[in-house]
């Protein structure tokens, strides 16, 4: 009896993490290497011409705090999104926006080494990014600031 009352509360809770993935917009199928090699290689070519950016708008203060607390310009950002591998990607969200639902946003995380803007020392600094490619070809980097929690990596 005990048994079977353990493996329902199991199920419950495999049930509530599931809802709570769907909730935050988690895509829920198999990535496989090659697509994310292939995104990238496109979002590459589109950083190449220059034809993104990097929100810094008020909503996206995480950002504009990375340029402020380090040493960061946009050559520097540029050099680290191309740096990107498919090691470094973790996840692919649905865009959860009122009507860009059909959008997904890929993250990825990087450590990459910082110099402190108001200080000496050089930090290892885990980065957050999350991107979209629009079908026009133009990036939109999201987020690009350093992690708020640890990242799980999808090929690691």
């Amino acid at each position: 009896m005990e048994t079977k009352g353990k493996e329902i509360e199991k199920q419950e809770k495999q049930k509530g993490q599931k809802e709570q993935k769907e909730k935050i917009g988690m895509v829920q199928r198999i990535i496989n290497r090659k697509e994310i090699e292939a995104y990238l290689s496109d979002v590459k070519a589109s950083v190449k011409k220059d034809s993104y950016r990097i929100d810094r708008n008020a909503k996206r203060q995480d950002n504009a705090s990375l340029f402020f607390d380090y040493v960061m310009d946009e050559a520097r950002a540029k050099e680290i999104i191309l740096s990107l591998t498919a090691i470094d990607f973790s996840e692919i969200l649905q865009n959860t926006h009122k009507g860009f639902e059909y959008e997904q946003l890929y993250v990825f995380g990087k450590e990459v080494t910082l110099l402190e803007r108001f200080g000496t020392e050089e930090r290892t600094v885990p980065l957050y990014i999350k991107m979209n490619r629009l079908q026009n070809g133009f990036v939109i980097v999201i987020s690009f600031h350093e992690q708020k929690y640890p990242l799980t990596y999808y090929f690691r």
